[in-house]
């Protein structure tokens, strides 16, 4: 009889198994059967039909929304997609972006691209490859190639029209059928007791619309409207671009970026694609002369003009002539991030240096690398409180390679700027001169500005090298209360560089990340 009640119970206990296990899989059949409920409702149009309908209406919520498919949102959806993860992105607008930045991307985002499986994104758009930089000054030039013997012959730079570059990896996001890719203008992020749950955004039609998704990543960029309740914007203005396209002309230095150190700015010439020619001409401030009137088409020819190399001097002028002559504001802003539940910025909307060195891209790459590594151990997102502390360790992984190209960035604009201070003067020259011994003089700075050598200590050594170099130039062969005392406001004006960029980085995170407890986080257990 016990032996009877045993085997009962045992067979009941059976049943009850079963009933939980049938119920799991019920759950996970009706997920199943919502998101392909979705892919017919139009959730995963193609790119020309993007914005059909909604993830709420079609019966499920996405894992991930990505505010913006600039660079980096359309490279993160891609991603991340491709971790598996449901990804909602909005973008404001889908068709090609118009830009005059965002075209060269250095050896090391290269290398982030091929790791992120998007390197043909630049195939098929005349890409040029760039192997270094042609440095000019009073007439002198020097040649600063990366260094990249080590590396697989398909490794270089890369440059291209911005908006063939977006709209590849537009289109390969596109593909995967676990993203949705939507035209709409995210008017405000959903939060409901200090947790962002989601957007609220209109969509190409105009309606009012809402998305939910337990992660929401913020990409909307240099102008983003959201990013003010996810971190302490410090948005500074201290350049403008004017940008002009150059035709049928050859760079004297071909498959290699030119800098001008112009006065009173650096001048910038790169291939865009086999037949076109970017020139960037970079104005102080933030005031810039009139292109109706006609006083930029007179400062382009009687100030810039004499400056760059005699060989482009003809198509500089038809350029102008031709009158296509664009502007862009010139930000920079250091990474001051909020740690919020269910919200993570990225891009331009988080972080932006002066593009003179091209570095923006590679930052943008290397996060998406790093998140990517984050989240792969994470199954379930929607513990988000816990997930914002896991992903606080996301700021500091990020600080050797974004600090190195931001203080890069923001250090190698002030020195190449002309000015009216002798100390700066001899900054500037030492500068030039530091680079053009070649080696070791050059390889390591260039690797730095490459992106192949993420290493905030090797870029302040060699910052520091140059100023030395300069005040050992001052006082060979014969030193004088003049020299030496020149030499002294040098040294100082160096660390008044780059010394207020470090303290705005973060002088912890940026040389003793080991020292942050956030390195060490341990994902949750899901």
């Amino acid at each position: 009889m016990v032996a009877m009640d045993q085997y009962i119970l045992g067979g009941l206990f059976a049943l009850l198994l079963g009933f939980v296990w049938l119920h799991s899989l019920r759950r996970e059949d009706k997920r199943t059967i919502g998101s392909r409920i979705g892919r017919k409702c139009g959730c995963n149009e193609s790119l020309s039909a993007a914005g059909g309908g909604l993830a709420a209406e079609a019966g499920g919520e996405a894992d991930i929304i990505i505010v913006g498919a600039g660079v980096a949102g359309a490279a993160l959806a891609y991603t991340l997609a491709k971790e598996g993860r449901q990804v909602h992105v909005i973008e404001r607008d889908l068709r090609e972006p118009d830009r005059i930045v965002g075209e060269l991307l250095q050896p090391g985002g290269y290398l982030k691209l091929m790791e992120l499986g998007l390197e043909d994104c630049v195939g098929d758009i005349d890409a040029q490859r760039v192997f270094g930089y042609a440095l000019y000054k009073d007439g002198r030039n020097a040649m600063l190639s990366y260094p990249l013997e080590k590396f697989h012959s398909d490794v270089s730079g890369r440059s291209f029209h911005n908006g063939r570059f977006i709209q590849r990896m537009r289109e390969k996001a596109s593909t995967l059928s676990n993203v949705r890719l939507e035209q709409g203008t995210v008017t405000s992020l959903l939060e409901e007791e200090g947790t962002v749950k989601g957007v609220q955004y209109r969509n190409k039609n105009g309606q009012e619309m809402t998305a939910y998704a337990p992660l929401t990543i913020v990409c909307d960029g240099c102008f983003s409207n959201l990013r003010r309740s996810l971190c302490t914007p410090k948005v500074e203005n201290p350049s403008c671009f004017v940008g002009l396209v150059l035709e049928n002309c050859e760079l004297p230095f071909a498959n290699h970026g030119h800098v001008v150190l112009g006065d009173p700015s650096p001048v910038l010439f790169y291939p865009i694609s086999s037949t076109e020619i970017r020139c960037l001409v970079d104005i102080p401030g933030q005031k810039v002369p009139s292109i109706a009137n006609g006083e930029m088409a007179s400062y382009l020819k009687t100030v810039v003009a004499p400056q760059i190399p005699p060989q482009l001097n003809d198509s500089f002028n038809a350029a102008i002539d031709k009158g296509n002559i664009r502007t862009m504001p010139n930000r920079s802003m250091p990474a001051n991030p909020h740690p919020t539940p269910g919200a993570l910025l990225m891009g331009d909307a988080f972080n932006m240096r002066h593009p003179l060195t091209g570095g923006g891209m590679t930052v943008a790459l290397s996060d998406i690398v790093i998140l990517r590594n984050l989240l792969k151990p994470i199954y379930d997102l929607h513990d988000a409180t816990t997930l914002s502390k896991y992903l606080e360790s996301f700021y500091t992984l990020r600080k050797p390679v974004a600090s190195t190209i931001n203080t890069l960035a923001g250090a190698l604009y002030k020195v190449f700027c002309a000015s009216p201070d002798q100390a700066r003067q001899e900054m500037r020259q030492a500068c030039f001169d530091y680079l053009s011994l070649g080696g070791n003089f050059s390889n390591g700075p260039v690797s730095l500005l490459s992106g192949l050598n993420p290493r905030p200590l090797s870029l302040v050594l060699h910052f520091f090298a140059v100023a030395v170099y300069g005040v050992g130039r001052l006082l060979l062969p014969f030193p004088s209360p003049k020299r030496i005392w020149l030499g002294v406001k040098l040294l100082s004006g160096a660390s008044g560089i780059i010394l207020p960029i470090i303290k705005a980085e973060g002088v912890r995170q940026m040389f003793f990340p080991a020292t942050v407890p956030a390195y060490y986080r341990a994902p949750p257990f899901n």
